[in-house]
């Protein structure tokens, strides 16, 4: 697993910068209600996406929550005064304090289906009767576009997707949300070439292949070997889905 304290300084670099940041702001922005006045981003990391959440509607206000302190400090920067550093599974804040909750690219990343669950309960309980919740699905799976790249990965240990859109289906409706729409959005200068894929490895990317390990080396020697090593594959397209908490409850409230 990726030390995400490690990650902040090169974390927007190496995953698509502001046209990525773009095209995921889009997307929840598409997806949430008129009226929606207070979001809360949870794992913001470097609050790239977070800037652009707060600047794409008129009176939208952001908050944005992240547990690594390196990633705080940046999205700090990018919204004073409105970035908090705390757990997903225990947030700091009052029952259905918030009119949406937006969790973008952070399921995928918990170490069990209860933690996941935790998350979605957490999330859920922030939330006021009748705002939605936001969430990518299938992460892993989106970047699996068919390449060469994929075919040689496809034979690593198989890791259990946490974040299986059908899971987090039934983790939202046992806190009691109902589906509210779906839409996907490009990884924008995420198209893996052979050569950056090797790096990744070597630096934790794959939690079934561990840096320094026989069967790292053995998977960065069968990437190493395919043609056009600088190439960029063709880039991962990503699932949000929105669920609503049923209510009525004015989002001016």
């Amino acid at each position: 697993m990726l030390d995400y304290d490690e990650e902040a300084g090169l974390y927007d670099a190496s995953r698509g910068g502001e046209p990525r940041a773009a095209a995921a702001a889009e997307a929840v922005l598409d997806l949430l209600p008129d009226g929606t006045r207070r979001l809360l981003d949870v794992a913001c990391g470097t609050g790239i996406v977070t800037r652009r959440l707060a600047a794409g509607r008129e009176g939208l206000r952001v908050t944005g929550v992240d547990l690594a302190a390196a990633m705080v400090r940046q999205a700090a920067v990018r919204l004073p005064g409105a970035v908090v550093r705390a757990d997903s599974r225990r947030l700091p804040f009052r029952d259905g304090e918030f009119d949406a909750v937006s969790s973008v690219w952070l399921l995928h990343l918990a170490a069990s289906d209860g933690d996941v669950r935790a998350i979605v309960a957490e999330c859920a309980r922030v939330l006021r009767p009748g705002g939605v919740y936001l969430t990518t699905v299938d992460k892993a799976a989106a970047h699996n576009v068919g390449s060469d790249i994929d075919a040689v990965l496809a034979s690593r240990p198989p890791r259990a997707a946490r974040d299986a859109a059908e899971l987090v289906d039934s983790y939202a409706a046992g806190r009691g949300l109902v589906p509210a729409g779906h839409g996907r959005f490009p990884g924008r200068g995420q198209g893996r070439s052979p050569r950056r894929t090797i790096a990744d490895l070597r630096r934790g990317w794959f939690v079934t292949l561990p840096p320094g390990e026989p069967i790292a080396e053995t998977f960065a020697a069968r990437l190493a070997a395919l043609p056009d090593q600088d190439r960029p594959r063709p880039d991962p397209w990503f699932t949000l889905r929105a669920y609503r908490k049923p209510g009525a409850a004015s989002a001016d409230a």
